[in-house]
């Protein structure tokens, strides 16, 4: 039997102590200790992306991280950046832009998308290619998504480029 370590973390702003083994990965800590599944596991390499949570802000591969490792932290997973009900921007941008596909990757590329908008507000379709390069989705060709993020950065800043598009029908 192992020794069991104490673990105190913040996810998505509710508080949450546990004991695991210390080689306990962060991804099944939230999966099946907390029962957080919306965090995908995919390559278990840290390559694919489909596991990526944010970590005090910042996205990590929580397949390359120990759950001891994360105590003291605030973790927000994809449940964290919205629901059905209330979408986050991110959430919103790639249900209009159709940026969804079998969604397996979509967690990962939520919460990616989310921090890199707060670190670049206004990116550029360049610069959106760029910031979701570390995710792999296997369905799409990755435009809709650099759609999307561009998309999300328009709500998040309370503008609207695809209203100013369209044309006004006469009366």
């Amino acid at each position: 039997m192992s020794e069991l370590f104490p673990v105190s973390v913040s996810v998505n702003g509710v508080a949450h102590g546990a004991s695991v083994p210390a080689r306990r990965l962060l991804s099944d800590f939230l999966r099946h200790d907390l029962r957080l599944t919306g965090t995908h596991v995919g390559c278990e390499h840290g390559v694919c992306g489909a596991c990526t949570v944010l970590l005090d802000g910042a996205p990590v591969r929580s397949c390359l991280m120990f759950a001891v490792q994360a105590a003291g932290h605030e973790i927000t997973t994809v449940e964290g950046c919205g629901t059905i009900e209330a979408m986050g921007p991110v959430q919103q941008a790639l249900t209009e832009s159709h940026g969804l596909q079998c969604g397996f990757c979509t967690p990962g590329f939520i919460t990616t998308i989310t921090a890199y908008l707060r670190e670049n507000p206004e990116p550029t379709a360049e610069e959106a290619r760029e910031a979701i390069s570390g995710n792999l989705c296997r369905c799409t060709g990755y435009q809709n998504i650099v759609k999307s993020v561009l998309r999300a950065a328009e709500i998040i800043r309370g503008t609207d480029a695809e209203a100013g598009d369209r044309q006004e029908a006469p009366a």
